[in-house]
């Protein structure tokens, strides 16, 4: 759906080129918001426990039918590494913790997706599906998988966690200021 009107104030947009690109722009001087493209961030889990990866089966489209590792989109003003936490347990109820970031997909398109692939511990907790999203979920082998329905993308990303030649991005505590809510990886 095209961008008419200002989200700040309402007022129309025009395009105008901003920063060598055609963007929308408010028409309002006073206001001047340009709005700079849509985009959504997804996050995803690499959940292991005894040689087992967890794994749901989804319950909707897209993907229905497909076993994935557990994941969502984050919200906004929610920190990146609570977002997973909170999804895998959402989906699963299963407890994680971020170990690290170990891939990240680019997908350039109409709404721009980042997808961010997180390294979890297991904490605790059985699988148990949310019945909404996902209808099965469990901790696998590789053999149990051979005859698994398990998306593409998911095979990559286990391929990934299995196969990876560095332990990834840990969390930089030290980088962020005491109230800053960002969130630092590092190698």
């Amino acid at each position: 759906m095209p961008i008419n009107y200002c989200s700040a104030c309402g007022q129309p947009m025009e395009e105008r080129e901003i920063g060598g690109s055609m963007r929308k722009a408010c028409i309002s001087a006073s206001c001047g918001h340009i709005h700079w493209g849509d985009y959504s961030v997804g996050v995803g889990a690499l959940v292991m426990r005894d040689d087992r990866i967890l794994l749901v089966r989804r319950a909707q489209e897209p993907g229905k039918g497909n076993w994935t590792n557990p994941g969502g989109y984050i919200e906004q003003l929610e920190p990146i590494d609570q977002t997973i936490v909170r999804e895998v347990l959402e989906e699963t109820g299963v407890h994680a913790k971020v170990s690290s970031i170990v891939a990240v997909r680019d997908q350039p398109r109409a709404i721009h997706n980042v997808y961010i692939a997180f390294d979890m511990e297991y904490v605790s907790g059985e699988p148990q599906p949310d019945g909404v999203e996902v209808d099965q979920a469990g901790f696998f082998t590789l053999e149990e998988m051979k005859t698994m329905k398990i998306a593409g993308f998911t095979e990559w990303l286990i391929d990934v966690a299995l196969r990876r030649k560095s332990k990834g991005l840990d969390t930089d505590s030290a980088a962020a200021s005491p109230g800053n809510a960002n969130v630092f990886f590092r190698a």
